[in-house]
């Protein structure tokens, strides 16, 4: 692919899962790959993999690190590293800024730092995974879907203020998703997510089609589109579905 071909392309947590995928494929494609993610030796094992460059840690301050192993231009940002926080609005106030912090201000100090660059020189793609929860909601995990509606958000607000710039956002929204964090979802992820599940190649797959095909949302699962219709057309239908297995999970916990 041409978008992507000797591009210098940072994946943060892209030690396994959806990151794992993502740095793989672009790999495939001839770029050349930064792999972050918190655990070192998960980095450094898929960057041996795929020819690519581990920089471990903290995804919200790796773009500097990143940006020098590549020689200094980053031209792909994948801003996938996320946190799957579960609870309601209960949840003790350390979860919900944990989440906060991962899931959005990641990408806030992301994009802060690599806009200045980008728009110099009137290029620059940044890809966010966000999650099906950010379009609509997931039962039994508030913290998880307030902030990554605040990731679609900010991937939104990033398009409609700096495309006329060069630079290119796009949105990954998968729904399930045969990873640990689904793993970790317990019977509400069995519920809701776990018949549909895809594999985190699939997400890599329809993110590179997406680039190509120069597109804001990507939908790995292309019915939450009919989904989101429908929230945006009858929020109350909607809500009331959204209820009725909420009360389903409530009876069968």
């Amino acid at each position: 692919m041409g978008a992507v071909r000797d591009a210098g392309v940072v994946v943060t947590g892209a030690g396994r899962g959806v990151g794992a995928a993502l740095a793989r494929r672009f790999a495939a494609e001839g770029a050349r790959v930064v792999v972050n993610d918190l655990d070192a030796d998960r980095a450094e094992a898929v960057a041996d993999e795929i020819g690519g460059i581990a920089v471990p840690g903290d995804a919200a301050t790796t773009v500097a690190a990143a940006r020098n192993a590549l020689g200094g231009t980053v031209d792909v940002y994948c801003a996938n590293a996320g946190l799957g926080s579960g609870g309601s609005q209960a949840a003790p106030e350390d979860v919900w800024a944990r989440a906060w912090d991962v899931n959005v201000m990641a990408h806030v100090r992301a994009a802060h730092a690599l806009l200045p660059g980008w728009l110099e020189r009137g290029a620059g793609r940044f890809v966010s995974t966000v999650s099906a929860a950010g379009l609509l909601t997931m039962i039994g995990a508030a913290p998880y879907s307030v902030t990554k509606h605040g990731a679609y958000a900010f991937a939104e607000w990033l398009s409609l203020t700096y495309r006329h710039r060069g630079l290119k956002v796009h949105a990954i929204c998968p729904q399930g998703v045969r990873t640990d964090m689904l793993a970790a979802a317990g019977s509400a992820g069995d519920l809701v997510l776990e018949p549909t599940a895809i594999e985190p190649e699939d997400v890599a797959d329809a993110l590179l089609q997406g680039i190509a095909e120069d597109r804001f949302l990507i939908l790995p699962h292309p019915e939450v589109a009919e989904y989101y219709r429908t929230r945006a057309a009858d929020p109350d239908r909607w809500l009331s579905g959204m209820n009725h297995l909420q009360r389903t999970w409530e009876a069968n916990p």
